[in-house]
């Protein structure tokens, strides 16, 4: 309900005295400062802007071309602040850093940041109950993760968690709400003084807890709300889905920042009357081996208004809305309903953790049930992909869980979800890795294993020698014997893998080096001064950009490379992708994944290739 900004007060008789009582509306003074974006504000907030007061409709973090008098659903105009003295500008909390661009592929190596980890519970802080005295909530543990609305007790006062939280002692970490602190003081305990009161929030509201941020961090842009949005006519939507084998593509979550790729794109692109499986990358997991968020704000709190929403209709700012990347795979879902969307967990940043959830692996899975059935999205994924990455092995970090672990997992996530849902995983094409695990043992829990069939070799050897990323077969200058997808894939049949849950993954983007000289083999297995110049990151390059790029083609190993006298580069295009899919159905394969959306082409010339040669 809007406040009143003017009391006017009606003129009161009582027993005869009458008392006539005015009361004129204050200037406004606002309690915010100046407005900025990137700051995230709290219904009741008020900012100036341009010599107007505006008061905080709506809890939101403002992006650039959000200003008050832009979204009316946000601000309301209160009048005009107060002449005397100026407004103080209290610290700001600043939006999440997005994740950037460019596809984050077996071997890409990204921070190492633990991300604040966002699970079921709501991101804004619970507001605090003050405890009766005398009642001392559990006592604190050091080793313990807590999240926003837990509760504590240390030394005689009771604490309620901001955010998740960590080994940050309460006495120590504490503050009113919205101070920035991860623990709010809630009162003495097990005596019976006077309670300590914690301060009203009245500005700054609860900080957003900090998502990992890569190595590159785009600005991100954010959508401008308008008054009466345009509407856009929605694509007619297919029901057929494709026959066949499976196309699994990947679409990553830091896609919406730099790279500008939506789920709307898969639609305007073609891709989705091609694809049956979605991949939705990442969540991650916690420090405590639980499933959780990757990124929030891309993954449900992106505004989508009309223009860019994959149905044109705007999402809405009512309480309990669903926005972002998953409101907008749900609309998806609806208008493409042979579409299957599974929520991948890890990847190569994210997989760090992943020995911790297998120290519980009842524990683990039942973190992702509750995260993929939350209210808030529950129906939405129809399946969960484990990208482990690697059991057993070293990627970021090395893992030491034993040979049993992944499929103890594996057992455990079946156990959890029953037979009818998808339960995949992104498994190693390297030999080492493969024979680090029992995949064999456990290809009976799931319905497919994606094989990583690429990033074999690349420019973190910056001297080269210069190779094909993802070879189908073995060459004469391979750096490495058997490091090859045909290796893998009969190896993963060896270990009793059977060949109808084995899909062949392929890559939209390539890898590259420059400084290299053509010797007798037009710059194949040469050396290199170092990674060649790529969009997002050094020597990688999505297919969009490498297909238009100078040099000749050469094809061989049932893949191709591009060289142009000095650079070289390593990728697929439509006529190694059919010859891929020749090699799958001859070897009777599941199907194809690939990684990821937003490399290939405005009109999706390779998720063509796949689907014409299925």
């Amino acid at each position: 309900m809007k406040r009143l900004i003017g009391i006017g007060m009606t003129v009161v008789l009582v027993v005869g005295l009458v008392l006539a009582v005015a009361v004129v509306a204050a200037p406004q003074q606002a309690d915010r400062g100046t407005w900025a974006p990137n700051v995230s504000y709290a219904v009741g907030d008020t900012v100036t802007y341009n010599g107007v007061v505006y008061r905080c409709l709506q809890a939101h973090t403002s992006l650039p071309g959000w200003e008050p008098p832009n979204v009316p659903a946000l601000w309301q105009a209160v009048g005009t602040p107060t002449p005397s003295g100026t407004t103080p500008t209290p610290t700001r909390t600043p939006t999440r850093t997005p994740t950037p661009a460019g596809p984050t592929p077996t071997r890409t190596p990204t921070p190492t940041r633990t991300p604040t980890p966002v699970g079921p519970t709501p991101t804004r802080t619970p507001t605090p109950t003050q405890t009766p005295a005398g009642g001392c909530w559990p006592a604190w543990d050091p080793n313990k993760v807590y999240y926003g609305g837990d509760r504590v007790s240390y030394n005689g006062v009771n604490y309620q968690a901001a955010y998740w939280t960590q080994g940050q002692r309460p006495d120590l970490y504490s503050g009113p709400a919205g101070s920035g602190q991860p623990w709010i003081p809630m009162g003495a305990c097990g005596v019976t003084p006077t309670p300590v009161v914690t301060p009203t929030p009245t500005s700054t509201p609860t900080p957003t807890p900090v998502v990992p941020t890569p190595t590159r961090t785009p600005t991100p842009v954010g959508p401008t709300p308008t008054r009466t949005p345009t509407p856009v006519v929605t694509p007619t939507p297919t029901s057929v889905p494709p026959s066949g084998s499976v196309i699994v593509g990947y679409f990553v979550q830091w896609g919406v920042y730099a790279r500008n790729y939506h789920v709307k794109n898969i639609v305007t692109s073609g891709s989705a009357s091609k694809l049956t499986h979605i991949n939705y990358a990442f969540a991650n997991v916690d420090s405590s081996g639980r499933c959780v968020l990757g990124d929030s704000y891309a993954d449900i709190d992106k505004f989508y208004d009309a223009a860019s929403s994959v149905d044109g209709q705007a999402d809405c700012w009512d309480a309990g809305c669903l926005r972002g990347n998953f409101n907008q795979l749900r609309k998806l879902k609806a208008m493409y309903p042979h579409l299957k969307v599974l929520l991948s967990v890890g990847g190569w940043t994210w997989s760090t953790n992943f020995g911790k959830a297998a120290q519980n692996p009842q524990a683990f899975a039942d973190s992702c049930y509750n995260l993929i059935h939350d209210p808030r999205w529950d129906g939405l994924f129809d399946g969960i992909d484990i990208d482990w990455e690697y059991p057993n092995a070293c990627g970021l970090t090395c893992d030491n869980s034993g040979p049993e672990a992944f499929k103890n997992l594996m057992a455990a996530l079946r156990s959890r979800f029953g037979p009818n849902f998808l339960i995949t995983a992104a498994v190693p094409a390297g030999y080492d890795k493969i024979n680090a695990a029992d995949y064999g043992g456990a290809a009976q829990y799931v319905n497919w294993y994606n094989i990583m069939s690429y990033d074999f070799f690349g420019a973190w050897d910056a001297d080269g020698p210069t190779a094909y990323h993802s070879p189908l077969y073995s060459w004469p200058q391979i750096p490495q014997a058997n490091y090859y997808a045909d290796y893998a894939v009969q190896l993963y049949k060896s270990l009793g893998v059977p060949a109808s849950k084995l899909v062949l993954g392929v890559p939209f983007y390539g890898r590259g080096w420059t400084g290299v000289p053509a010797g007798n083999t037009n710059g194949l297995g040469q050396p290199a001064t170092g990674p060649a110049p790529g969009t997002y990151e050094q020597g990688i390059e999505d297919y969009k950009v490498l297909r238009n790029a100078a040099g000749t083609v050469y094809y061989g190993a049932g893949t191709l490379h591009k060289y142009d006298g000095n650079t070289f580069w390593s990728y697929d295009d439509p006529t190694t992708l059919a010859g891929k899919q020749s090699y799958r159905k001859s070897q009777g394969m599941a199907g194809v994944m690939f990684w990821e959306l937003s490399g290939d082409t405005a009109n999706g010339e390779l998720i063509t290739a796949l689907y014409n040669n299925r």
